[in-house]
């Protein structure tokens, strides 16, 4: 095994430029300046970065050496990360887009950015991200409950004007059905519910209400970790090859996210 330390990965220090109340769940920023310029294309319509949080009161100035910080701090004092899916990036304009999900106080990065104002600095990291629509595939399969929203809508966007499928997605309250751009082949339907605790059927039931359609799909399946893994039991009825799927957990009902990281090497965090 290498000794060599890993190459630390770019940090983008942004600005709040706009900000908007979506839904009784979801809170929109829209991030630029000039720390947008360091910023790349993002690879693929489930795009993500990872927002780097500091505490105030340490006077920390980004872009943050997080190798030296964890060698030199106290454990409660290194700064954390959390993780957000990027709704839409406007290379012309310089600006990128973060949607995010809202429940009171809970959380970091939710109740930051509930309250965050134009001229707010925001330090991530990215963008990664693997999954774009096949073009070549028959029709599509698109699942997930507010975290993956801005994924799936970006994915819808991104689709050919004649693709067939549906995207199914589990929303916290009737209001935060989004007006949504799609194919008209492609029919959206939306279910009212958790996405944790007690309901994490509720996904997998919504996508069997439909009709299994012919040909080859091509299927994007992420949210919540439970409810992810009955949709991973649903598609193997299905027979589907690895190539024709992406799949993940984006989040734990219970669970902080690095909780929810630390989960990952361990088997109550496989999904499959």
């Amino acid at each position: 095994m290498s000794d060599r330390p890993r190459p630390k990965r770019p940090q983008h220090v942004m600005e709040v430029l706009e900000r908007s109340r979506l839904s009784p769940s979801l809170v929109r920023l829209v991030v630029g300046g000039p720390g947008f310029s360091t910023f790349p294309q993002p690879p693929s319509t489930d795009a993500y970065v990872k927002i780097v949080f500091a505490k105030p009161e340490l006077g920390l100035e980004p872009p943050y050496d997080l190798a030296e910080l964890r060698e030199t701090l106290p454990a409660d004092d290194i700064p954390v990360t959390r993780t957000y899916t990027v709704r839409h990036v406007d290379m012309e304009a310089g600006t990128l887009t973060l949607d995010f999900v809202v429940h009171g106080d809970e959380g970091l990065a939710a109740p930051w950015a509930r309250d965050a104002r134009p001229g707010d600095r925001i330090v991530f990291q990215g963008p990664g991200g693997a999954y774009t629509p096949d073009s070549s595939a028959d029709w599509h399969l698109l699942a997930g409950d507010l975290s993956a929203l801005p994924a799936v809508a970006a994915a819808l966007e991104a689709l050919p004007a004649d693709a067939r499928g549906y995207a199914f997605l589990v929303v916290d309250d009737e209001e935060d059905r989004l007006d949504l751009a799609a194919p008209e082949g492609v029919e959206i339907v939306w279910a009212v519910g958790s996405a944790g605790g007690a309901a994490t059927d509720l996904l997998a039931t919504t996508i069997r209400s439909r009709p299994w359609l012919e040909g080859r799909v091509h299927v994007f399946a992420h949210g919540e970790r439970e409810s992810i893994k009955q949709v991973r039991g649903l598609l193997k009825e299905h027979e589907l090859s690895r190539e024709q799927i992406s799949i993940s957990g984006y989040w734990a009902y219970g669970r902080n996210e690095d909780r929810f990281q630390s989960e990952k090497r361990e088997p109550i965090g496989k999904i499959d």
